[in-house]
């Protein structure tokens, strides 16, 4: 947050947008509750997706959609109706396009390469807002650890400046949390805040996969001077 507000990005916290209207070249918001009001260049409504599912027979062939709307799908991506099955948006499924490529694939591997027991594994997908800075995250959240691990979690943060910002004068930050669980103090999770997390993620992504520990990060040598090496040396 300090960070967007050092880029002059004003933020809005708890508020709902009652109408929005255009006014001149922008828009005119108006707040709830007596929440007051905003001008704005452009608005971005980001409700996400709504399942794309009307008019394609669904219901004359019996499949089942669950409580949200969504094409009710096992982990093997099976509907409720044998020989049907959905992959990418139209299930409840992380909505990104790698996530439906990738289970397009096992499915088809798993029904025409000869493979039965393959299938896509939701565990451990990384997933990045393209934002400045950018922001990734990939496997659990230190609640959703603590709620799967009970209290053998451990939680390593940092917090820095890259050389970049520094060399620039520029007060940008960059922030990092690992979180570790298990009596081998595995890696569950990874949040990345900052300069280049959009980049830096897909190979960490793999070391989590793997089920790469604290220890194992240790032991790899860092890449000086980068903020990735960060992560090696998180304490």
């Amino acid at each position: 947050g300090s960070m967007m507000e050092h880029q002059g990005i004003e933020r809005h916290h708890g508020v709902q947008i009652a109408s929005a209207s255009r006014e001149g070249d922008g828009f005119a918001l108006q707040f709830k509750d007596g929440g007051g009001a905003q001008a704005c260049d452009q608005l971005l409504w980001a409700l996400g997706r709504d399942p794309n599912v009307d008019g394609i027979g669904l219901e004359d062939v019996g499949v089942a959609l669950d409580d949200v709307g969504f094409i009710a799908v096992d982990e093997w991506q099976d509907t409720s109706v044998a020989g049907i099955h959905a992959v990418g948006d139209v299930t409840a499924a992380p909505a990104l396009t790698p996530v439906a490529i990738a289970a397009s694939r096992r499915l088809m591997d798993r029904l025409f390469g000869d493979q039965p027991d393959e299938k896509l594994g939701y565990a451990n997908i990384p997933s990045v807002v393209f934002s400045h800075p950018s922001m990734g995250t990939v496997g659990l959240t230190e609640e959703q650890a603590r709620q799967q691990y009970g209290e053998d979690v451990r939680v390593y943060r940092s917090r820095f400046r890259p050389m970049r910002s520094a060399l620039a004068g520029s007060e940008q930050r960059s922030l990092m949390k690992m979180v570790c669980a298990g009596p081998e103090n595995r890696v569950v999770g990874l949040h990345l805040l900052g300069e280049a997390a959009d980049e830096m993620l897909q190979g960490f992504a793999v070391a989590i996969r793997m089920g790469a520990t604290k220890r194992d990060f240790d032991d790899t040598v860092a890449i000086h001077p980068t903020s990735s090496e960060e992560v090696v040396l998180l304490t």
